[in-house]
């Protein structure tokens, strides 16, 4: 079972990833080096990036509240509240992007237009990385104990300071968690970003639509070297994740 599972692993994953690594690198690594710093490529990155950061900052805080009201509040509309929370890992994210477009573009019906600026990327992220914060956070929060939080209370421990003190150390891994994978996903995203972005080199365009625009205009060099950045942003995050999280199992 083993090998079979090995042998899936490699033509499903390792494959398609061997492939692009050998794409980015056939002119060698001096136009590996000199394709992902180009101007137009190191903006991309570096829009990707940063926003992908905010996004996560902002998931942390407002995923870790949200999962704390649908754990410890009753309210009428829970059930669809919690359901409404998945949604968009269900949505197909080109339908997310038309969405958003629609909601906060020029013909904006709230009067409120993000089309084509950096503020709409972000509103795209957040509405595609939001469940993975407070689906990791939930179900650690459904196992704590509150008879600890109210043992603080009685000793005169503040509600912020029990949250802070008791409650938080318990969700940290969890926390940390779903904003790595949060961070993931944003660097990658495609579907709900190139419709809001205007995918305006400089200004607007993330990394993943700058790889879709190098491929179309037959520059796969340059697309499969910035693909690999990602790659390995994205590896390097996900073995830190599965480090820490394996050093938390062991209590070190």
């Amino acid at each position: 079972m083993g090998g079979i599972a090995v042998v899936w692993l490699s033509v499903i994953v390792l494959l398609p990833l061997a492939a692009v690594v050998q794409k980015s690198l056939e002119g060698g690594l001096s136009q590996f080096w000199s394709e992902v710093t180009s101007p137009q490529a190191r903006a991309a990155l570096e829009l990707t990036v940063g926003v992908s950061v905010v996004v996560t900052l902002i998931n942390v805080v407002m995923g870790t509240l949200i999962a704390w009201v649908l754990v410890r509040d009753e309210f009428r509309g829970k059930a669809v509240v919690n359901a409404l929370i998945d949604l968009p890992f269900a949505l197909p994210t080109i339908v997310a992007g038309l969405t958003l477009l629609a909601l906060y573009g020029p013909t904006s019906p709230l009067h409120v237009s993000l089309a084509y600026t950096r503020a709409g990327v972000a509103l795209a992220l957040l509405f595609v990385t939001l469940p993975f914060v407070v689906r990791s956070v939930q179900p650690v929060l459904l196992e704590l104990d509150k008879e600890v939080e109210e043992a603080a209370w009685s000793l005169g421990a503040s509600p912020a300071l029990t949250f802070r003190r008791v409650v938080l150390p318990s969700l940290r891994g969890a926390i940390v968690s779903g904003a790595g994978l949060g961070f993931a996903r944003a660097l990658g995203e495609f579907g709900s970003v190139v419709l809001i972005s205007g995918n305006l080199p400089f200004k607007t365009e993330v990394a993943s639509v700058f790889v879709f625009g190098q491929i179309e205009n037959d520059n796969v060099s340059a697309a499969a070297a910035v693909s690999v950045v990602l790659l390995v942003i994205s590896f390097a995050l996900l073995l830190l994740l599965s480090t820490l999280a394996g050093r938390e199992r062991h209590g070190v």
